[in-house]
């Protein structure tokens, strides 16, 4: 049908694209943004070690690292069975972790197909029959009837927009800009996953061990109610006495039903995080005895954060992405080049079509250079350019965040080492307080009101003691999640589900 010499255009395209990608592109080059010119987080120097408590939850020592890495499964340093066995389940099951996922996948084919169209010239084939009726004056013949024959045609053409000054290398540029927030996004939901299944599992830990202590503290002061009752028949108290024991009996049994309702809610969203049902999640009963404080906290240096955190990842590469798309929008403004090719063959009869004869081929060059269009491309490169200065702003932004929050898990994990040592003192001192005046009333010696004013003080203590507890775990995870999450030691993909159901279901047998 073609002659080789026919070919040249498909020959010579691609050569003029090498030699084109190779040129400078219009626009700024990106520059990764330097990491901020400070060595520590916090204001006031920090402790090497934090203070204990010991014989209690969460009350071990710990210090931390300067420099170490952080493991990929950090959560693993808790050392619970259970806790493993949920995050594991979660990163096979959460919806949005595989919303993130897919979204990931959908940004790198998107790169795919701006390579595609942008740096290779568009060919296709067309070819048709028609059967047409022409007087003879078409043909400036006054009279002689007319004509009816058919024409036949089949052709290859090729399509091909010069990237003279590099708009086209800036849109894959930006693409795959994109692509790398993507990344990001799904590491950042990768963390923020495990990071909230942790401080979940400490929150309903927590919220167990402090409806246990208001049973506990329930039913001593519903013995000490019977108690006093029982005086109050033989006339050693007032009815005072009586109803004022029975209103922090009935204040404990409120706060027991807020604590059964908290715990509920904790269970519910741990069964919705892992990607479950709550009716359906059967999700473990933890307990803080059960969990271990890791002892050796990682503490990066402060010049490594930004290459760490997903979140300030994902802003790097939004601020690539309109950066490359203030070079679009400049070269939009230049001269556009193409080149258009047609190499085929038309004849009347279908036999004919592939003969000597019926070759045909054509080859056309233009420019395009925009003059005026109500200033639209200079308005578009303007809003680029705002569009990156407000990239810029999102960035620094994105890092003092980051920096406050490591700043706030340092001071949280430090203060609240010494918040659980005096809570333990407080809750062991009230104890033994509490049972000295209780046996001192029912040997008369002491007054009901005191027996009633350290009953509440022990019971504060209690509560605040188990919340100290919790507050070192969850300061203790919260920490190794505004450090990044040592998501870049992990070997295996952020979403691991064991099967997709209708995998296949959008993917054509053909490419386009």
């Amino acid at each position: 049908m073609f002659g080789s010499k026919d070919f040249f255009i498909l020959r010579w395209l691609p050569l003029l694209s090498a030699g084109l990608l190779s040129a400078c592109a219009v626009g700024p080059d990106f520059k990764q943004p330097d990491a901020p010119n400070t060595s520590t987080y916090t204001e006031t120097t920090l402790s090497k070690k934090l203070a204990t408590a010991p014989g209690v939850p969460g009350g071990t020592d710990q210090e931390f690292i300067e420099g170490a890495d952080i493991e990929a499964q950090w959560w693993e340093l808790f050392k619970s069975p259970e806790l493993d066995v949920l995050i594991k389940k979660a990163l096979q099951q959460n919806p949005n972790l595989g919303a993130a996922d897919a979204a990931l996948r959908a940004s790198q084919e998107n790169v795919n197909a701006q390579i595609g169209g942008q740096y290779f010239p568009a060919i296709g084939l067309n070819s048709g029959v028609t059967r047409e009726l022409q007087p003879a004056a078409v043909y400036g013949i006054p009279s002689g009837g007319s004509d009816t024959y058919s024409l036949y045609n089949a052709s290859v053409n090729v399509t091909y927009k010069l990237d003279v000054f590099g708009g086209a290398r800036r849109a894959v540029e930006g693409a795959r800009a994109q692509a790398e927030i993507a990344q990001f996004q799904l590491e950042g939901a990768y963390l923020s996953l495990t990071a909230n299944i942790v401080t979940g599992a400490v929150r309903e830990a927590a919220l167990r061990a402090q409806m246990q202590a208001t049973e506990e503290i329930l039913k001593a002061q519903t013995n000490l109610a019977e108690v006093t009752e029982k005086q109050l028949v033989i006339g050693t108290v007032s009815k005072v006495d009586v109803t004022s024991q029975r209103t922090l009996v009935s204040n404990s049994q409120v706060d027991l039903f807020t604590y059964e309702r908290n715990l509920s809610f904790a269970r519910n969203q741990l069964a919705v995080l892992v990607g479950e049902l709550p009716s359906n999640a059967n999700v473990t009963k933890f307990d803080l005895k059960s969990l271990h404080l890791p002892e050796k906290l990682p503490l990066s240096v402060p010049s490594s954060l930004v290459r760490q955190r997903p979140d300030v990842r994902a802003a790097e590469a939004q601020l690539k992405a309109t950066n490359a798309l203030v070079g679009v929008a400049t070269a939009n403004l230049l001269p556009q080049f193409n080149i258009t090719g047609a190499i085929g063959s038309a004849a009347l009869t279908s036999n004919a079509l592939f003969g000597p004869n019926a070759a045909l081929w054509s080859v056309a060059g233009g420019i395009f250079q925009p003059l005026f269009q109500g200033g639209q491309l200079l308005a578009q490169r303007r809003g680029a350019m705002a569009n990156y200065e407000q990239a810029v702003y999102q960035y620094q932004a994105t890092v003092l965040k980051a920096f406050q929050e490591v700043a706030d898990s340092l001071r949280a994990l430090e203060t609240g080492a010494q918040a659980l040592k005096s809570a333990s003192d407080a809750e062991r001192y009230a104890y033994e307080t509490l049972d000295l005046v209780q046996q001192q009333y029912k040997l008369g010696t002491a007054s009901y009101l005191a027996v009633l004013y350290y009953q509440n003080q022990y019971q504060i203590a209690k509560v605040k003691s188990v919340s100290a507890q919790a507050t070192r775990f969850s300061d203790t995870a919260a920490l190794f999640a505004a450090l990044g999450g040592g998501w870049w030691n992990r070997t295996g993909p952020a979403f691991q589900p064991k099967a997709i159901a209708n995998k296949d279901q959008n993917e054509t047998s053909g490419k386009n």
